[in-house]
């Protein structure tokens, strides 16, 4: 958000007073007086600001939201409660790692880890969770804990002793070099899964986070909080790449497939000017570009630099003549896309 609507932000929580389902939030955060010194916390950065600042609800026409469908009633209910979570505190999570050595009477040992992750305090979640649902960073909690088990056994039986109080009051009382009874061991075989498919939302995030794929670490910081395009023009975007038929998205489930158009394109751009499928060429101009902003170099310097980068992989495209060593790549793309 910006400064100027920080100065004004308490009449948005006070109109927010009036939608039944937040008035008690409201309501505290107004006699806490919790968005005092918004200005100086993450959520609120000039400089940040693009096209617009961070939709924040008003409380006002609040009588609209019965004609609406329920669908766009949660989209609302979901945009003001994560406004009203900033002003509460963040989550507070405990976290137990277990480290166990087991031996048999021949003194052969195998070691088991298990780490876990409790919700002990739950800060800004309480607004956040609608009508009781989970949150995803609820859901992220329990999968960490489940995925950390990495010899912990039944995953089930593991989530079932986390929402054990008696448990959690269990683990505070291990100590190191402990020395516990083996009551029964149990051997549960199981398959990982593959990485699910991209849809049009985790998409989004990922284009909004790809400087995390950059082991570099200044031209990472460079794009950070920036990404590859903007919040207004990303899902633009993934529409024009669905529209020229590069990709193909199921309209129900929002996964984004590949169509053999598309790898084709990118089996092109691949074997001829790889560096434009690598966000590192993205963090480099913005660098650039950042350079300009502060003086370092001027905008005729980085021009030049932008040209050259660009006259010289053209005229090395144009010396390939690789076109028909690129027919193997096609047919090997086309044979998944046989009907």
């Amino acid at each position: 958000m910006s400064t100027a609507v920080t100065k004004v932000i308490q009449k948005n929580i006070s109109g927010l007073k009036y939608y039944e389902p937040l008035a008690a939030f409201a309501e505290e955060i107004l006699e806490k007086k919790a968005y005092q010194g918004l200005s100086k916390t993450k959520y609120v950065n000039d400089k940040q600001i693009t096209d617009h600042y961070a939709i924040v609800p008003t409380g006002q026409g609040l009588s609209a939201l019965k004609g609406l469908n329920r669908l766009a009633a949660g989209v609302y209910d979901v945009i003001a409660r994560r406004f009203l979570s900033i002003f509460y505190p963040a989550a507070v999570y405990q976290k137990y790692s277990l480290e166990m050595t087991m031996e048999d009477t021949q003194g052969h040992s195998e070691r088991f880890y298990a780490n876990f992750k409790v919700l002990t305090d739950q800060g800004y979640l309480k607004v956040a969770s609608p009508g009781g649902k989970r949150t995803v960073e609820e859901e992220n909690s329990d999968k960490t804990a489940k995925e950390e088990s990495k010899e912990g056994g039944d995953q089930e039986s593991v989530q079932s002793n986390l929402d054990n109080p008696a448990f959690i009051a269990m683990l505070g009382t291990l100590k190191k070099g402990m020395i516990l009874p083996v009551k029964e061991l149990s051997i549960k075989e199981g398959e990982t899964s593959p990485p699910k498919r991209y849809t049009s939302g985790s998409m989004i995030l990922a284009m909004e986070n790809a400087g995390q794929l950059i082991e570099d670490e200044d031209l990472r910081a460079q794009i950070k909080g920036s990404g590859i395009g903007t919040s207004a023009t990303r899902a633009e975007i993934l529409k024009k790449l669905v529209n020229i038929k590069y990709l193909a998205l199921n309209g129900k489930t929002q996964v984004i497939m590949t169509t053999l158009l598309g790898e084709m394109v990118f089996d092109v751009v691949n074997a001829s000017i790889r560096q434009l499928l690598n966000p590192e060429l993205t963090a480099s101009w913005e660098k650039g570009l950042a350079y300009v902003a502060e003086g370092s170099i001027t905008p005729d310097e980085y021009m030049q630099k932008l040209e050259h980068f660009v006259s010289i992989r053209t005229a090395n495209v144009m010396k390939l003549n690789n076109q028909y060593n690129m027919r193997d790549h096609f047919d090997a793309a086309a044979a998944n896309y046989k009907k």
